[in-house]
């Protein structure tokens, strides 16, 4: 599937499949014997498309679980943090296959925002409505399109850009052109209240030297059509210029963090950056 502007996709296409697989890695890590986090909803999607995950070797299995574990994990604790500080509003942009909303223990009076494909949302909320999940916050699904209107669906549906917010964006911005990022952020900075936070997972700006960009090319194979595969503006520098107090950490760094390694330090989710900051 070659990307176009105006694309759609389900849950079992182009970049609808891909929730899937994320879905597949917190599978595997739920099921392991040390998870860093469990997600008892992951194998019910799975299991309600028939998808038995990729054919791959051991090692292979392993990178993508230990990679897809610490993101899962930092954005959990992102999350979590910004609810003990009394953050109470929750928009979860590109939101998947993500069940936070039920396996997380949200405030009281949190209220969360899913953003993504009517689709995607759509068949999430069918499969956990047959289950026994039980959400823990007010739950309030935005099915559009990130490239559209998004702001007006979510002040639609509720949500308040006076109160501060809990924004991420993970396994997100390689789906958006260069233009579609910035447009992004900008109006994320547009209905950022102060006191808001943010989670983003972005590719550090080595990722896009034309060696690295090869190797990729060459290790993923398909899936890269995916992807706009161009230079963009660097996430964390664009927060600090806008009022955000930012830290960032790489990957590599991260996964140490949690006792788990990449493949190697060229392997591109190593070239990976994961970025939070706070509205001042």
């Amino acid at each position: 599937m070659t990307r176009r502007d105006g694309d759609t996709w389900d849950i079992t296409e182009g970049v609808g499949r891909t929730a899937l697989g994320v879905a597949t890695a917190r599978a595997w890590e739920t099921a392991s014997e040390r998870p860093l986090f469990t997600d008892p909803y992951a194998q019910l999607f799975l299991d309600a498309t028939g998808d038995q995950g990729l054919e791959l070797s051991p090692e292979r299995r392993r990178s993508i679980t230990d990679y897809a574990a610490a993101r899962t994990k930092w954005f959990d604790d992102f999350f979590l943090s910004a609810s003990a500080a009394g953050v109470s509003q929750v928009v979860i942009l590109a939101a998947g296959l993500d069940t936070r909303a039920w396996r997380l223990p949200w405030l009281s009076d949190s209220v969360i925002y899913e953003v993504d494909q009517p689709k995607v949302l759509s068949f999430k909320t069918s499969v956990l409505d047959t289950s026994d999940a039980q959400l823990s916050a007010k739950y309030m699904p935005v099915p559009v399109d990130l490239r559209d209107d998004w702001p007006h669906a979510l002040r639609a549906a509720g949500f308040d850009h006076n109160e501060p917010t809990a924004w991420s964006a993970e396994g997100l911005l390689p789906y958006l052109s260069a233009a579609a990022q910035d447009r992004l952020f900008e109006q994320i900075g547009l209905y950022s209240a102060r006191g808001s936070r943010i989670a983003v997972e972005a590719f550090s700006p080595a990722f896009f030297e034309p060696e690295n960009v090869a190797r990729y090319r060459e290790r993923s194979g398909a899936p890269h059509e995916l992807w706009y595969m161009e230079e963009r503006t660097d996430v964390a520098a664009w927060l600090c210029a806008h009022r955000w107090d930012v830290t960032s950490i790489d990957a590599v760094d991260l996964m140490s963090r949690y006792h788990r390694a990449p493949a190697s330090d060229d392997d591109p989710p190593a070239l990976s950056m994961f970025v939070e900051g706070r509205l001042l």
